[in-house]
C-alpha cells in the first residue's frame, strides 16, 4: 500500500471538499416555474379592466396611450392598444426579447481565469517526496476582444427590440383591421336578416294567395328561391360575423365567447402624397430601423472576424515541487500563430452576411415605395367610388320611404315596394364592402409607412 505525503492527503482532501461543494451547488437550483400556471392565466383571457392602467401608460415608438373604459365602446385606437398589451404572440415575444438584454450583459463580462492542479505519486526511486503542480492562466484575447463584444452585442439589443416594436405595430393594425373587419360583417348580417325575414314573409303570403287561386304556382316557386336564396345569404353573414368575432377575441387575447362592443370612427380623408410618405417611412418604419442596427452589428462582426485574425494571446503563472523537493516558478504564454488559416474563412462569411443585409435593405425598401404607391392609387379610387355610392344612397332611401308610404296607401304593389327596398339594401351593403376595404387599405398604407395615418375609414352602419 502506497503512503502518501501529507501535503498531498492534505491536497487531495482539499479538491475533494472544493469538488463537493461544487457538487452541492450544482444541486441547489431555483424553483422551476409551472407550465400549467402560465397556460391557465393565459386561456383564462384578458381581463380589461387590468389593463385600463397599462393602456393609459403605454411607452412605444408609433402607438400612443390610450384612456380605457371597459364599459364604453371601444374606439379603433383602443383596440390596438388592448392588441398590443393583451396578445398571447407578443407576451411570448416580449419574453424572447430578453435574451439579448442577458447577451447584453454576458458580453460585457470578462472570463474568470483557469485554476489547475496535479500530483506525481512517488512509487520508487531514491527520491524523498511526492511531486505537484499549480496553475493559474487567463485568457488575455478576451479582454482585447471585449469592446467588440459590447457593441455588437448592443446593437443586437437594439435590434430586437425594433423588430418586437415592429411586430407589436403590426399586430395593433391587424386588430384595427380585424375590428373593421367585425363591425362590416355585422352590418351584412343584419341588411341580409332583414331580406331573409321579408322574403319569407313574402313566401308566406304568395302560399295563401295560391290557395285562394289569386297567384300561379310559378310565382311562389320564384318567391320560394328567392327565400331560400336569402336564408342561404343570411346564414353565411352570421357565420363571416361569428369568424371576424372569433378572429378579434384570438388577436385580443380574449375568450372566444367576448362579445366587443365597437365604436365608429368618424369617416374623413384627406389627399395623400405618396412620394412624402415614403420619405416618411425611410426614417420612421421600425422594421427598417432593425434592419440598420442589425447592420451596424455585423459591421461588427466583420470587425471581429478581422481581429481574429491576429494572433490571440493567453497567460499563465505555474508553480511545481518535483520528487526531490526542487520548486519552480514561471510565467507562460501561448499564442496561435496565423500561418494558413488566418480566419480567412469566418472572414469571408462575415462579409457575405453583411453585403446579404445591405441587399435586404435596399429589396425592402424598394417594395416599400412600391407599396405605398400602389396603396396611395387604391384608396383613392375607392374613396371616389365610396362618394358615388353615398350619393346614389341617399335619393333611394327618400324613394325608399316613399314607396312603402304608397303601398300602405295601395297606390303601389307589395312587390314593387319590395323591390325598392332590395335597392337600397343592396348599395348599403356596396357601403358597408367599401368601407371595410377602406379599412383594409388604410391599415396597409399605416403598415407600409410605419405610421397612423391623420384618420381612419369608419364602417358604414346600415
Amino acid at each position: 500500500m502506497v503512503s502518501l505525503h501529507p501535503r498531498m492527503r492534505s491536497l487531495i482532501a482539499s479538491l475533494a471538499g472544493l469538488g463537493m461543494a461544487a457538487g452541492l451547488a450544482g444541486c441547489a437550483t431555483s424553483p422551476v416555474p409551472s407550465l400549467d400556471v402560465a397556460a391557465d392565466e393565459t386561456l383564462a383571457g384578458t381581463d380589461l379592466a387590468r389593463l385600463v392602467a397599462p393602456a393609459a401608460a403605454l411607452r412605444h415608438p408609433v402607438l400612443k396611450p390610450v384612456a380605457l373604459d371597459p364599459a364604453s365602446p371601444l374606439s379603433s385606437d383602443a383596440v390596438a392598444v388592448l392588441a398590443v398589451l393583451a396578445n398571447p404572440d407578443l407576451k411570448a415575444a416580449r419574453a424572447r426579447a430578453k435574451i439579448a438584454d442577458a447577451q447584453l450583459l454576458s458580453a460585457g463580462l470578462l472570463p474568470d481565469p483557469t485554476v489547475g492542479a496535479s500530483t506525481d505519486l512517488r512509487l520508487s526511486g531514491p527520491d524523498p517526496g511526492n511531486g505537484w503542480a499549480a496553475q493559474i492562466g487567463y485568457e488575455l484575447t478576451a479582454i482585447r476582444d471585449r469592446d467588440l463584444a459590447v457593441k455588437g452585442a448592443r446593437a443586437t439589443q437594439r435590434q430586437v427590440r425594433l423588430d418586437l416594436a415592429w411586430q407589436e405595430w403590426a399586430v395593433a393594425e391587424q386588430a384595427r383591421l380585424l375590428a373593421g373587419r367585425v363591425q362590416a360583417t355585422e352590418g351584412l348580417a343584419v341588411l341580409t336578416e332583414r331580406t331573409r325575414r321579408e322574403t319569407a314573409g313574402a313566401l308566406a303570403h304568395a302560399v295563401q294567395a295560391a290557395a285562394r287561386g289569386d297567384l300561379k304556382a310559378d310565382d311562389v316557386t320564384a318567391r320560394r328561391l328567392a327565400a331560400l336564396d336569402a336564408a342561404d345569404r343570411a346564414t353565411q353573414a352570421a357565420r363571416d360575423r361569428d369568424q371576424a368575432r372569433s378572429d378579434l377575441n384570438a388577436l385580443l387575447g380574449l375568450r372566444p365567447d367576448t362579445v366587443l362592443h365597437l365604436a365608429p370612427a368618424a369617416h374623413q380623408m384627406k389627399a395623400l402624397d405618396a412620394t412624402a410618405l415614403f420619405a416618411a417611412a425611410r426614417t420612421q418604419r421600425l422594421d427598417l430601423r432593425a434592419l440598420r442596427a442589425g447592420y451596424d452589428s455585423q459591421n461588427v462582426a466583420v470587425r471581429k472576424a478581422v481581429r481574429d485574425a491576429f494572433p490571440s494571446l493567453a497567460f499563465s503563472l505555474n508553480q511545481a515541487t518535483d520528487t526531490a523537493n526542487n520548486k519552480t516558478l514561471g510565467p507562460g504564454l501561448s499564442l496561435t500563430l496565423p500561418l494558413w488559416n488566418r480566419n480567412r474563412g469566418p472572414i469571408a462569411e462575415a462579409r457575405a452576411t453583411r453585403d446579404a443585409l445591405r441587399a435586404d435593405y435596399a429589396a425592402r425598401l424598394f417594395q416599400t415605395r412600391s407599396d405605398i404607391s400602389a396603396l396611395v392609387e387604391a384608396l383613392a379610387r375607392t374613396e371616389a367610388q365610396r362618394a358615388l355610392t353615398l350619393r346614389q344612397v341617399t335619393p333611394l332611401l327618400e324613394s325608399s320611404g316613399a314607396a312603402d308610404a304608397a303601398a300602405d296607401r295601395g297606390d303601389l304593389s307589395l312587390t314593387a315596394a319590395e323591390a325598392v327596398r332590395q335597392s337600397v339594401r343592396d348599395k348599403l351593403a356596396a357601403l358597408i364592402t367599401l368601407d371595410q376595404a377602406l379599412v383594409e387599405l388604410t391599415v396597409g398604407l399605416e403598415l407600409a409607412t410605419g405610421a397612423p395615418l391623420a384618420s381612419t375609414p369608419p364602417v358604414a352602419t346600415p
